[in-house]
């Protein structure tokens, strides 16, 4: 294969390559494409006769941080960039749910509390968390206290 062959399959393969990076985003084929061409401007260089050398090499690289640049400014207001990117303001969001349940409460333990498990709280199954002893299951418990998602139980002594 001939050296203009060689540097223009590379040339072209690579802008394949960072185009494709488009359609399938990941990092990976704009890395191998940015490598190729790295390897055309070597190619290029070695190749080709002064000062054509220095001026394909000089020009590729320019074209790669170009890319790049334009890359980083421009893809993520795209269709493809915003829909692959989260829009929503987070700052408000819960992974829980407050508890509705009220202090003194009682209800069942249904597993052993070591310190956290489950228990029948008005008819509901509850993640609870035992507030002091280990709790057996099977045995009456009353709350204590709730705070965000933590529902804190005591057993009942009679």
């Amino acid at each position: 294969m001939d050296a203009i062959t060689l540097y223009s399959t590379l040339v072209l393969s690579g802008f394949v390559l960072i185009g494709m990076e488009i359609f399938l985003p990941g990092g990976i084929l704009g890395i191998i494409g940015a490598l190729i061409w790295l390897a055309a401007a070597t190619v290029g260089y070695l190749q080709f006769d002064a000062p054509w050398n220095t001026f394909s090499a000089l020009s590729l690289l320019f074209l790669l941080i170009i890319t790049f640049i334009l890359w980083m400014r421009f893809f993520p207001k795209s269709k493809i960039g915003k829909s692959l990117t989260l829009n929503e303001n987070l700052n408000d969001s819960q992974s829980h749910t407050n508890p509705t349940i009220e202090i003194g409460t009682t209800g069942k333990s249904i597993s052993n509390l070591r310190p956290s498990g489950i228990a029948l709280i008005n008819g509901r199954r509850t993640d609870v968390l035992a507030e002091a002893n280990w709790i057996e299951a099977d045995k009456p418990v009353y709350v204590v206290s709730t705070q965000n998602a933590t529902v804190k139980v005591r057993e009942v002594t009679e």
